[in-house]
């Protein structure tokens, strides 16, 4: 009778010692689960807005077919719009009102710096070669800044521009402002000090017409904006040339909001891609910014924008 009483203690105790381990075990197993891909934001509509590169009404009505072909992709309504600018979009992903922002690095930074929000793809596009912009067969994940004058002008290199009008994008437009800009700074000439008169206008395109109609006498823009305004002005490439390309800087960034989950982060990156290798797909990113096509991409790649940034702060010394 004892030896049985002392089993059954035994047994009991065996049983309370296995408790706390089964108990872990379950904890571990609710832990697991909470941090799974489906934990954070899950669109019930998805919300995609663009930068203007070119004009605004002409590009959200070359972006709109996009949101039929997202749909299908992701299975849910999608709103295509164009921001006002720069800054506009990333306070709007800030606010949770847009949920995918096709942002040009510098606005990525700003976006990533101010609310963690997640670059998912680079654009890729085909290289190109100076002096009239000629397309390479080469697929690259980097564009340049140029500087364009009229030929006519009289102005042959970067200290040629003191004392000039320069036709410019937002303060946080790589292409449009800071490569440029520091570039310059880089070379002696302060846009800022030296005399130079700045018109902020929006779009590139607006930029290098800008420079063709006399109203300003460069402009900061992407390498290739002449090829956007070629239909409205036919001999830009005889009126127009670059007296400055700037370093590679990465291309632009297809970033969602930094709350939304991994499992909507990753159908979001593979839509884009799929929808970047069909014809219609294709003539539709081609027509808007002259991609090809996307990479995966990481914020690390955005280091030289981060470098750039600091060395902008220069300027007002």
């Amino acid at each position: 009778m004892q030896l049985r009483g002392q089993a059954k203690h035994l047994v009991l105790g065996l049983a309370l010692l296995a408790l706390p381990l089964t108990l872990f075990g379950c904890g571990k197993t609710t832990s697991a689960t909470s941090s799974s891909s489906s934990a954070g934001y899950s669109p019930k509509q998805l919300t995609v807005e663009f930068v203007p590169s070119q004009n605004a009404g002409t590009l959200e009505a070359k972006a709109k077919p996009l949101e039929g072909l997202l749909k299908k992709q992701l299975g849910i309504p999608v709103k295509v719009s164009v921001s006002t600018d720069y800054n506009t979009i990333v306070e709007a992903m800030g606010s949770k009102k847009v949920d995918v922002g096709f942002l040009p690095p510098d606005a990525y930074v700003l976006a990533h710096k101010q609310y963690k929000d997640k670059v998912l793809l680079q654009a890729q596009r085909y290289g190109l070669k100076e002096p009239n912009d000629q397309t390479t067969k080469q697929l690259v994940n980097y564009y340049r800044s140029e500087i364009l004058v009229r030929k006519d002008s009289g102005i042959k290199n970067l200290k040629d521009l003191k004392g000039k009008k320069i036709a410019v994008q937002d303060t946080t437009s790589t292409s449009g402002w800071i490569f440029p800009a520091v570039e310059m700074l880089e070379h002696g000439v302060n846009i800022n000090k030296d005399h130079i008169k700045t018109v902020q206008v929006k779009g590139h395109d607006q930029g290098a017409l800008s420079v063709y109609n006399k109203n300003t006498d460069a402009a900061f823009v992407f390498q290739g904006a002449r090829a956007i305004v070629k239909k409205d002005a036919k001999d830009i490439y005889q009126k127009l040339t670059p007296i400055y390309t700037t370093g590679k800087i990465p291309n632009d960034t297809i970033t969602v909001r930094g709350d939304m989950n991994a499992k909507w982060q990753q159908k979001v990156a593979n839509a884009f891609k799929a929808i970047a290798k069909t014809k219609k797909g294709h003539a539709i990113i081609s027509s808007v910014y002259s991609h090809e096509g996307y990479v995966d991409s990481k914020d690390s790649n955005f280091d030289i924008i981060r470098q750039y940034d600091k060395k902008a702060a220069e300027l007002n010394k």
